[in-house]
């Protein structure tokens, strides 16, 4: 029972409903603040309507079919919290997700996009980013102008580097780089306060000197790469309690 004076949240949860289209339900009102469509066959999210639920912080299309989204996305101002598009058949997100400036997460994993979008550097609020498994062989420059991002997810990609932008993003705590293609250790993470980096898979040999400098830093996992277990910074990382894993 909602408290006295509370509002009702405003929640339509359609999870693992058997839809093959988003039914009109989910358009009768437009000050849902939480539609979830998850789990489900759909192909395709109607455009007009979609843009008309301004009131949305959260958004789950995540375990779809979807192919494409509209442009309509980014009229979604209120999206601040969620936005979940991971596992469909995503290969391109529009530019038009940029204008989503103030959403804190955002999952767009297991998709064949091969490529983020340029526009993603105008997502000035994003805390959390996942793109796991989306192809990716390289990142857009712009990545850099997400100040407040804590959390970067990029496994099972096919990276061989990042860009030098990536120096910028200071309120870095958590990156995820497993079973990529990197043979050593991106120099644009060498001022960051990172407290956990994980580089499993990849095809690092050896370690620069400044990653034992990193003052945050409480994990290191190296697994499944060449890196001696007695190198000089392995020691020395551990030496003052930071967990590496060999």
């Amino acid at each position: 029972m909602a408290r006295p004076g509370s509002a009702t949240p405003r929640v339509l949860n359609l999870w693992k409903a058997g839809l093959s289209s988003v039914p009109s339900e989910a358009w009768q009102r437009d000050d849902w603040e939480v539609l979830i469509l998850a789990d489900n066959a759909l192909t395709e999210i109607p455009a007009a309507p979609l843009g008309r639920l301004r009131a949305l912080h959260t958004l789950d299309l995540g375990h779809n079919a979807l192919t494409a989204l509209p442009d309509e996305i980014g009229e979604l101002t209120g999206l601040t919290r969620f936005l979940y598009l991971h596992d469909n058949r995503l290969t391109a997100l529009p530019d038009s997700l940029g204008d989503l400036d103030r959403l804190g997460y955002l999952n767009v994993g297991e998709n064949p996009l091969g490529a983020l979008p340029a526009a993603l550097g105008r997502m000035a609020g994003m805390v959390e980013l996942r793109a796991q498994r989306a192809e990716l062989t390289s990142l857009p420059d712009t990545l850099g102008r997400l100040g407040r991002l804590r959390e970067l997810w990029l496994g099972g990609n096919a990276l061989t580097a990042l860009p030098a932008s990536m120096a910028a993003l200071r309120e870095l705590r958590v990156l995820e780089l497993r079973d990529n293609a990197l043979s050593g250790v991106p120099d644009a993470l060498r001022a960051l306060p990172l407290r956990r980096i994980d580089l499993r898979g990849n095809r690092i040999e050896t370690l620069p000197p400044w990653i034992a400098r990193l003052p945050s830093l409480e994990k290191l996992d190296l697994r499944w790469n060449s890196v001696d277990d007695g190198a000089e910074a392995v020691s020395a990382l551990r030496e003052r309690g930071c967990v590496v894993l060999t």
